[in-house]
């Protein structure tokens, strides 16, 4: 069993919840809820990799914060 991180925001037009995981072409979602995307983002992953782990487009470091005036 392998975990998965996914970055989680909120679109300010359809008020649903997106989903996706960073380097993982096609992993993503939206639903109306937390507890729907977690659901969907399961769903997604485990049909990507049905046919074998895929390879990372990019790798997802972290984050950061800058200050602007």
């Amino acid at each position: 069993m392998k975990t998965y991180t996914y970055i989680v925001e909120r679109c300010p037009d359809t008020d649903f919840y997106v989903g996706y995981v960073p380097g993982f072409s096609g992993a993503h979602s939206q639903a109306e809820t937390l507890d729907e995307l977690q659901q969907n983002m399961q769903e997604v992953i485990e049909m990507l990799i049905e046919d074998g782990e895929p390879e990372p487009e990019t790798e997802f470091v972290g984050t950061q914060t800058v200050k602007v005036a």
